[in-house]
């Protein structure tokens, strides 16, 4: 729902309430003054509104819009499939083979990020615990898929645990291989994406907290090693968690949302499947879960709340691999739907802005949608996505996804992004 049309669904409640009230304070007035003679009502006349909603018939040329943004589909843009809506009356501006499925990088990530709003809502965190080792004077890291973990917790659970001699870490939340289908060895690092243990510090980074810096082959030992080294440990390994042990410290990740915006911003990888594993172990009565329970799981969660994912393929949560096929109608009736109601609204705050913020930021800087795009990127060899919502010069807000297959990342970032600023020039 465009900011101006839920403007004018709040002003419609409130109104309903006022007059409410209203009826009911006249009622009982008139019967404890119903003896009372009176003049007549002083009367106003009606004051024009201040605001006024956007139009759903009037102020916008859609079929204009649409002949424009034909004008677009260029070679640049090789196989392109695409669909636009006017998210005020929902209906479908443009489209070009919209159901037929194409490579969407990273654009996987709002599918991801949709599942798990649904599935698990804002305010979840994820809670990694050390408890009691069998041995004396063991702790026992039981990993919970906090990939977002810091030096700073580190240390706060060492100042709980006091000392220690061995540290273990329990990965067995999460299952499978490390590596998933499509994906290349090498990304690792190129710092991409790390091996998939369910504990690292900083998404398993190495040398660095943020950005494709290169990433660790060994996360979860990474975080007992920086765990070891605060308590005085002498040894650190992998091991079980007694079922039955005493919690010795705690630390929680960022709620959900906050953890999302940012996956959705950088377009981490990481952070996308540590998402994905989540919202796998969240629904039945999984004790461990894999990257094909993952993907799974999204899927069902999407189809559970009415969108169709018939046509999808997901080998991965993060759109890294290569063998993910999506349509953009999905795509877009995710962020139609965002744009529309509350539920998965706050996900598009973490769309990175053009020319502004996140994967956007050297974009868009001599365009018109400069500022008024918000989009998630796409970026593999010969793909190219960007899926999003824009607020047209007309006050519309319409959403967008566009998947760019067997094309130059640079020609095809660059006709995307011209296709974006026309809809923000309607």
């Amino acid at each position: 729902m465009s900011g101006k049309k839920l403007w004018w669904s709040v002003s419609a409640v409130i109104g309903a309430i006022v007059v409410a009230s209203v009826a009911t304070i006249g009622v009982a007035t008139q019967q404890h003054y119903a003896d009372l003679s009176h003049d007549p009502a002083f009367s106003v006349a009606d004051s024009a509104p201040v605001l006024i909603p956007a139009d759903a018939e009037n102020g916008v040329d859609n079929a204009a819009l649409a002949a424009r943004l034909d004008q677009l589909v260029t070679p640049d843009l090789g196989t392109l499939h695409g669909q636009v809506t006017d998210t005020v009356t929902g209906e479908t501006v443009w489209q070009l083979n919209p159901d037929a499925p194409l490579q969407p990088a990273s654009s996987t990530k709002i599918l991801t990020a949709a599942a798990a709003i649904h599935e698990l809502g804002l305010a979840d965190v994820l809670t990694t615990e050390v408890v009691t080792g069998e041995e004396p004077g063991t702790v026992v890291i039981r990993a919970a898929g906090d990939v977002w973990l810091s030096n700073e917790q580190i240390t706060e659970l060492a100042e709980d645990i006091g000392s220690a001699e061995n540290v273990l870490i329990d990965t067995s939340i999460w299952s499978g291989d490390l590596l998933l289908p499509g994906w290349d060895a090498l990304d690792v690092d190129g710092g991409y994406v790390a091996p998939l243990e369910p504990a690292m510090l900083y998404g398993a980074r190495i040398d660095d907290t943020e950005g494709d810096v290169p990433r660790s082959h060994t996360p979860a030992l990474d975080v007992a090693s920086a765990l070891a080294a605060e308590v005085g440990a002498d040894t650190v390994a992998e091991g079980v968690a007694p079922a039955d042990a005493e919690v010795v410290a705690s630390t929680e990740s960022p709620s959900l949302g906050a953890r999302i915006g940012q996956m959705l911003e950088t377009s981490d990888n990481v952070m996308a499947e540590a998402i994905g594993r989540e919202v796998a172990l969240h629904r039945g009565d999984l004790e461990t879960a894999s990257g094909a329970q993952a993907t799974q799981a999204t899927l069902e969660v999407l189809e559970e709340n009415g969108f169709d994912t018939s046509r999808v393929e997901l080998s991965d949560n993060s759109g890294l691999s290569t063998l993910n096929l999506i349509t953009p109608s999905l795509l877009d009736d995710i962020l139609h739907d965002a744009a529309a109601n509350d539920t998965l609204r706050p996900m598009l705050a973490g769309l990175p802005i053009a020319g502004g913020s996140g994967t956007l930021t050297d974009r868009y800087q001599d365009l018109s949608g400069r500022g008024w795009v918000r989009a998630k990127t796409g970026t593999l060899t010969s793909t190219s996505a960007l899926a999003g919502v824009v607020t047209a010069e007309s006050g519309r807000v319409y959403s967008f996804a566009l998947l760019s297959n067997g094309s130059n990342v640079t020609a095809a970032r660059a006709g995307l992004d011209q296709f974006a600023s026309a809809i923000r020039e309607s």
